[in-house]
């Protein structure tokens, strides 16, 4: 039975820290356990109280992160918090801050990526930078440099600031600097993707932060989630630049 940490709980939402692994939507294609399923569970009075159909279908849950992506995501427990926390989102109000290894060192070490994003028109699944796609803007700096057992292997260890909500965003824009994300199947490329996964069990990218403004209280708050086990071991297992 799934049962993701609870990192904040009161009347009008949850902040949950999402495993790794845990799709967070139902699906007709999906069938394990999903947080939706977690909240429904969760939330059963709640909805039940609830006329509005949009935050019934969701159980509340506000974002989503892609499965294999772990870390902070907010639900709201009433419709009033929902529509409050979607407009924060739409308006771009909310912080969030990813952490997350990439192939290589990035020069500068700090900097903004303004590149617009669209499916690709051979596989709906997959997106990439497209003139003419919708707006995408990713800051980027380096927390700490890497190299692997050889000299020749080198990563970066990067905080991510999304300023728009893209499906993939952070792993397109990434691919995009040719720096992808490692572990991450779709974009880094299938050989490169199973080499990375003898030493990094999944995509490295973690939700580490997030700040918004509490809908009933009025008053910013914030929260973060340390990287988790899988992925600090990944870490420990590289040697870093001095």
């Amino acid at each position: 039975m799934l049962n993701p940490k609870i990192i904040f709980e009161d009347e009008s939402l949850l902040v949950i820290d999402k495993p790794a692994g845990v799709t967070v939507n139902k699906a007709e294609t999906t069938k394990e356990d999903t947080i939706q399923d977690w909240a429904e569970i969760k939330l059963a009075k709640e909805i039940k109280e609830e006329t509005d159909p949009v935050f019934k279908s969701r159980a509340g849950i506000v974002h989503r992160l892609d499965k294999e992506t772990s870390g902070l995501l907010l639900i709201a427990k009433n419709n009033t918090s929902f529509l409050n926390l979607q407009s924060q989102f739409k308006e771009r109000v909310v912080t969030k801050k990813y952490l997350t290894l990439v192939h290589g060192v990035l020069e500068p070490a700090k900097g903004t990526i303004n590149a617009p994003i669209d499916r690709l028109p051979w596989n709906r699944e997959h997106f990439g930078v497209f003139p003419g796609g919708r707006e995408a803007v990713t800051d980027y700096k380096i927390v700490e440099t890497y190299h692997g057992t050889s000299l020749q292997d080198k990563y970066s260890l990067l905080e991510i600031t999304p300023h728009t909500g893209r499906t993939h965003q952070i792993r397109v824009h990434l691919k995009y600097l040719g720096h992808p994300v490692v572990g991450d199947e779709l974009y880094a490329g299938r050989k490169t993707a199973r080499d990375d996964r003898k030493f990094c069990p999944r995509q490295f990218l973690h939700a580490a932060y997030i700040k918004f403004t509490h809908s009933e209280v009025k008053e910013i708050i914030e929260f973060n989630s340390p990287l988790p086990p899988d992925l600090s071991q990944v870490l420990s297992s590289l040697t870093k630049v001095s």
